[in-house]
């Protein structure tokens, strides 16, 4: 379940549609099954500043989320919201890093990550990241 932007943008980028909502479904799944692989994803460039991002992610991390896409947003038509900033490559690689420190077991960030690029393949990383995760534990 995608977040796709952070609290501040919602009302202008996704009317209707309620933040702490989606953290709480997110957070539901988990109780319900905490074996399910949770995923959320968002796009950057929205005019969201980094301590936004930052908090997004403990956000998910507080509703155990284990694996978070980001990447750029690029806008589809004139009609949809423009593109504010283009986010850095290093600005990806940090947000990667940083969201594997506050415990993401995945986090694919970079300019052309899309929420289901790569789907196999991610859930082929996310189940070997659980596996050595329960590993260190036992």
């Amino acid at each position: 379940h995608n977040l796709e932007t952070v609290p501040s943008n919602y009302l202008t980028v996704r009317p209707g549609a309620r933040y702490f909502h989606s953290i709480r479904l997110l957070q539901r799944v988990k109780e319900l099954d905490p074996s399910i692989f949770t995923k959320s994803g968002i796009m950057v460039g929205l005019g969201e500043e980094r301590n936004e991002v930052l908090q997004l992610m403990d956000d998910l991390r507080s509703a155990n989320v284990d694996f978070m896409t980001i990447g750029q947003y690029l806008q589809p038509s004139k009609k949809h919201h423009p593109v504010i900033r283009f986010i850095t490559p290093d600005e990806f690689k940090s947000y990667e890093t940083i969201g594997k420190t506050k415990g993401f077991l995945l986090v694919a960030s970079s300019p052309l990550t899309r929420s289901s690029h790569h789907a196999g393949e991610d859930f082929a990383r996310l189940r070997a990241a659980r596996e050595a995760q329960l590993e260190k534990a036992g």
